[in-house]
């Protein structure tokens, strides 16, 4: 079953409210149970905010799908340890291809982009290209949450019905024993 798997990987509810920074910054909203939750709903929804919340291009990607979990209360450590999806070593290639679906849905040519890490090179590229990235990067971020919510809940459900039926054989198997 998922939630077993999950809980594995998530940290001790009573650490993670304590936690000096995560209460500095979000306070007593911490204490809703619904944070931490594992049950279909949260973790789907925690899918949808952390995926959406990495093809947005800002720093602090963990401090917003912290927020936005708060807010939608999903799971907050799922939606805040998905945005690395876009860490320093995928960005590019995933940015890349946001800024391509872009120029496609706009019907514009892409331009030829020379990546130099100065302050130039943002105020005069960047300008050139920030419509069909941004709209990329917002098509992709959708996509992305609604396959993610939607394959989430399917492989929950599946998982789910594959117990049922587990225990329905067992019980027979126990019934016809007796």
């Amino acid at each position: 079953m998922p939630k077993k798997l999950l809980k594995k990987w998530l940290p001790d509810p009573d650490k993670f409210r304590k936690h000096p920074q995560l209460n500095k910054l979000f306070g007593t909203l911490l204490h809703d149970p619904n944070l931490l939750h594992l049950n279909r709903r949260s973790v789907s929804g925690a899918f949808a905010v952390g995926l959406f919340v990495a093809f947005i291009p800002i720093p602090m990607q963990m401090a917003l799908a912290a927020a936005m979990a708060i807010l939608f209360r999903t799971n907050l450590p799922i939606s805040a340890g998905l945005v690395w999806l876009t860490n320093p070593v995928t960005m590019p290639p995933i940015f890349w291809f946001c800024y391509k679906v872009g120029t496609i849905v706009l019907g514009t040519h892409a331009h030829q982009v020379q990546f130099e890490f100065t302050a130039d090179w943002l105020t005069s590229e960047l300008l050139v290209i920030w419509q069909p990235f941004l709209l990329g990067c917002l098509i992709m971020g959708i996509l992305s949450a609604v396959i993610g919510a939607l394959g989430v809940k399917l492989i929950w459900r599946i998982s789910v019905g594959r117990q049922w039926q587990l225990r329905k054989l067992l019980r027979r198997k126990k019934k016809l024993q007796t």
